[in-house]
Parts: C-alpha cells; sequence; structure tokens
C-alpha cells in the first residue's frame, strides 16, 4: 500500500530536523551515532537498524513498546522500523516533537532515495552524514559495484566521519583525506578514529543546517518539457504580518497571462512572536507557518512558480 501524507501538521506546526547516517556495511555507522547521543544534553529520536545496538543504560529507559524505547528524561525514541514511512509515523504520534530525529541508513542505502523523505510532514532535512572506512575507502580489491556505491554515498555527504584510521596508521588516514577532498571536494570531514577526535566535532552532526540547497524554501527545478515557470519576487527587509498578506493577495497582478501554481519563501516577521515564517501558497491556499530556532533557516525571497493562464 502506497505510503499517504498525514493530513494535518503535527506539533503546530513545528518541524524537526532530520540527519540521515550513511555508509557502507561495517563503517562504523552505530557507534558514530551512540557517540553523538553521549555527548548531547538534547531530546534528540533515532531510528535504527538494530535497537539493541544503541548503547542505553537500562536505568533510564522508561518503558519498551514494540520497536520502541523511550527513556525517562524523554530523550531518545528508538526503532528497529525499517519502512521509513512507518518510522516517521511513530516519532510523530508522540506529544512532544524530539529536539533531532536520526536515522540510520542500511549499508547500501543510496542516500539520494531516502533524501525526500526529509520533506516529510513535521519534519526538515538537516543533512546527510556519511561514515566510511578507511580500509573500505583505500581497499584496491574492492569489487567496481561497491566503490562506486561508496563514492555515491560521499558525493551526497554533507558531512563525512572517517572511521578505522586508528588501525592502519596516519598514511592511511592522509590518503583517505586526500580521496575524500577530490571526491566530494568542501565537504567537511571528521576524523572519527577512537580517540583522535577534536573536541566538539560531533556538536556538528546536529547542526548541518541543510547544506546544498536542501532548505525550506526548496523548489523543484524545470525539467526540458516543463510548461512551469519559475520567478522571483524579492523581498526587502522584515515585513509586518499584514504587509506580507497583502503581498500575496496582490501577487497574481505581477504575472499578467500567468496563473500560480505554487510560491514559497521563508520571510522575516516584525511585531511577531516568531521571527520567521514559511510561507507557502498552492493555488487558492495561503499558510504562513512559523519556523522555529532550530531550523537554522535564512530569510529568502518569494519563489513563484507560474503557467500560461491559456492552458
Amino acid at each position: 500500500m502506497a505510503y499517504e501524507e498525514p493530513e494535518f501538521l503535527p506539533w503546530a506546526g513545528r518541524r524537526v530536523p532530520i540527519t540521515f547516517v550513511g555508509g557502507y556495511l561495517g563503517a562504523g555507522k552505530t557507534t558514530a551515532i551512540n557517540e553523538v547521543l553521549a555527548v548531547t544534553d538534547r531530546p534528540v529520536a533515532v531510528v535504527v537498524n538494530d535497537a539493541g545496538a544503541i548503547n542505553i543504560d537500562a536505568a533510564l529507559i522508561k518503558r519498551r513498546t514494540g520497536n520502541v524505547v523511550e527513556l525517562t528524561d524523554g530523550c531518545v525514541c528508538c526503532t528497529s522500523i525499517n519502512d521509513m514511512g512507518q518510522a516517521l509515523d511513530t516519532i510523530r504520534s508522540r506529544s512532544e516533537p524530539p529536539d533531532h530525529l536520526i536515522i540510520e541508513l542500511s549499508g547500501i542505502a543510496e542516500p539520494k532515495n531516502v533524501v525526500p523523505w526529509g520533506r516529510s510532514a513535521g519534519f526538515l532535512l538537516d543533512g546527510v552524514v556519511i561514515v566510511v572506512a578507511v580500509d573500505q575507502l583505500l581497499d584496491p580489491d574492492l569489487p567496481d559495484w561497491i566503490q562506486l556505491h561508496l563514492e555515491a554515498q560521499i558525493t551526497a555527504a554533507d558531512l563525512l566521519i572517517v572511521t578505522k584510521a586508528d588501525l592502519f596508521g596516519p598514511e592511511a588516514l592522509a590518503g583517505a583525506l586526500e580521496r575524500l577532498a577530490t571526491l566530494a571536494p568542501g565537504t567537511p570531514t571528521i576524523d572519527g578514529s577512537t580517540g583522535r577526535r577534536e573536541a566538539g566535532a560531533l556538536g556538528r552532526f546536529l547542526s548541518l543546517g541543510g547544506h546544498h540547497g536542501r532548505d525550506a524554501a526548496g523548489v523543484p527545478g524545470p525539467t526540458l518539457f516543463d510548461l512551469h515557470e519559475t520567478q522571483t519576487v524579492a523581498i526587502d527587509g522584515p515585513l509586518t504580518r499584514h504587509a506580507l498578506e497583502a503581498l500575496i493577495v496582490q501577487l497574481p497582478k505581477q504575472f499578467p497571462g500567468r496563473t500560480i501554481a505554487r510560491a514559497k519563501g521563508v520571510i522575516a516577521l516584525v511585531e511577531e512572536s516568531f521571527p520567521l515564517a514559511l510561507v507557502q501558497v498552492v493555488g487558492r491556499r495561503t499558510t504562513i507557518t512559523p519556523l522555529f530556532d532550530n531550523e537554522l533557516q535564512l530569510s529568502t525571497d518569494l519563489i513563484v512558480i507560474t503557467v500560461d493562464s491559456n492552458l
């Protein structure tokens, strides 16, 4: 049965940032997640392939319900649900949203195929972390299909964590870093080897901010035979709620002969209880939703998609 998005947004419109953690089999994904949980004091939810592999102090466990483990401090909800839609539904069913959601991908998962789930109702894509084992990356005998798979994971990353370097020495680490710089130039890289990680490095794990253009106001790019046109309406500085609503009402006049199919943007507001709002226009329906501090989003112009009114 096809997955259907919930009709109503959870948590009064608040969206929880999602970090996807990928990497090939045995690279150390669960270990990296464990270490993040050990140093954060934020209420984080986790979806993993094997809940038993996450280190949880038995004294902190409040209850177990099926595949869900809830802690006494409300900190972690661990599931071993394989279906992504079901996993997100499980998190959405909580009365209080977590501060962040970490989803561990299987070793053979292609990040590009799961990234769209980061835009599911109630969630916001924060980024993709890929864990890379030095020995796998530098193995000259690795089958070509695995090598291509590794490279596809690496090029999708917002953050790379290199593991196993402590087992193979500084030359192997240097070789791995050089290869990663070639495959994913400019992507931040952390040495995740035991005992060699710089202080505070894992804090970046939960604050990637949706790199590579995956932002709240993002819209799909045009295709070759697309009849839609995408244009930008500049927003000069913060607006009052009244001014924003007036701008939206007058929007059709800026596109004579065109019908607005979609408009989207993150707009800074004044005189409101929240400084940023996600504005979405679909046909005649307009929603103005507050953005929370942990969504790490900058204000944008208004992106408008139109079609010929004569079609």
